[in-house]
């Protein structure tokens, strides 16, 4: 009743808002979690079925366990998240569309009630997506639609476990689980790039911590080999979108066409150094397998997951690993003003290189 109770709020508060775009988009995102929950079973029933399939139970059951300690030992504030679990019908329980202007690294920002703005919006429909991805694209716009593995509600309802999380890895699984728990410890309106930076640091640490626990610390070595290959993606993309800003800083003086023929040239190239590092990887990286397609919507939503996660990690290792204390350095760090907090956070990035 507590979630019907809820849904129901939302959609009075949704009809006051103006525009039948607006009001369509929050309907088919209530109904569509909605949706979700109605088809969610209590994880124990499932687990004591006798029709679910092995791989399930176990995988249930690992992240009982995984729930129990992100509580007890991560101190993040699961409350009743992940007791209940639904079967999807596709790798994806959403998908995000990220809209960035042709000339420009700083994405569109659609803004809700309650949690301000993001730089990214999800759809339960894929088609509901395409349609929005084609009005931006008819102005200009670089565009980028991905599959979502999971989503938080920030604590506003109680987050199933679901297929998404259980066709993983039980180590991705458990580390997913983590980062979708951490952003109901602290969501900084508007700042997608210090909320995401800040939960990908929490699944890394709570990872880490987790296997270390359960003697199996060697196996971090393949989370640890995936972090590398963001990094070093990341070294690569932070070299191209300098040069594509110093491009676009020149936008009044040059005329469209010379400025697209060298921002394509700049994602060549950033495409191609990319394909030459994938060779030495015996797995995909963060683009997917090569050769890719990047444009200013690729690169600006893998800048807001990777950004910031060696600053927090640092931060993390200032307060000793005491998670709680961690918290409250990461919500005041979140209550300067957005320049102090990304300058404080560039810092704390070059000391953690610094110490490796």
């Amino acid at each position: 009743m507590k979630q019907l109770s809820q849904i129901y709020l939302l959609l009075l508060l949704i009809t006051g808002l103006t525009g039948c775009t607006t009001i369509g988009y929050y309907t088919q995102a209530i109904t569509g979690h909605f949706g979700l929950m109605t088809r969610a079973e209590p994880v124990p029933k499932v687990i004591g079925n006798a029709e679910t399939p092995a791989d399930i139970r176990d995988k249930l059951a690992l992240a009982l366990e995984a729930r129990q300690f992100a509580r007890e030992q991560l101190a993040l504030p699961v409350g009743d998240a992940f007791l209940e679990y639904v079967q999807l019908e596709r790798p994806w329980v959403v998908v995000n569309l990220v809209a960035v202007p042709e000339f420009s690294l700083e994405p569109h920002r659609w803004c809700y009630p309650f949690v301000g703005c993001q730089a990214y919006r999800g759809y339960f429909s894929l088609e509901d997506a395409r349609e929005e991805q084609t009005r931006f694209r008819a102005d200009g716009y670089d565009t980028f639609i991905g599959g979502v593995t999971a989503y938080s509600t920030l604590g506003w309802f109680d987050d199933p476990l679901h297929s998404g999380f259980t066709r993983l890895s039980e180590d991705r699984m458990v580390a997913l689980m983590f980062h979708e728990l951490a952003h109901r410890v602290v969501y900084i309106a508007e700042d997608t790039t210090f909320n995401e930076s800040f939960a990908t640091a929490m699944e890394l640490e709570g990872l880490r911590l987790w296997l270390s626990q359960r003697g199996e610390a060697d196996r971090f070595e393949q989370a640890l080999a995936r972090l590398e290959r963001r990094n070093q993606t990341l070294a690569l993309v932070r070299e191209a979108t300098g040069s594509l800003e110093r491009l676009y800083r020149q936008a009044d003086t040059l005329v469209p066409d010379n400025l697209r023929t060298r921002k394509q040239e700049i994602l060549t190239r950033l495409a191609d150094d990319y394909a030459e590092l994938s060779d030495t990887w015996s797995e995909p990286g963060p683009f997917g397998p090569a050769p890719v397609t990047l444009n200013n919507a690729n690169l600006a939503l893998f800048r807001q997951y990777n950004q910031f996660v060696p600053g927090f990690r640092q931060l993390l290792s200032d307060h000793d690993h005491d998670f709680p204390a961690f918290y409250q350095a990461v919500e005041e760090l979140g209550q300067r003003p957005p320049d102090q907090r990304t300058a404080a956070l560039e810092r704390l990035s070059q000391r953690f290189a610094e110490n490796l």
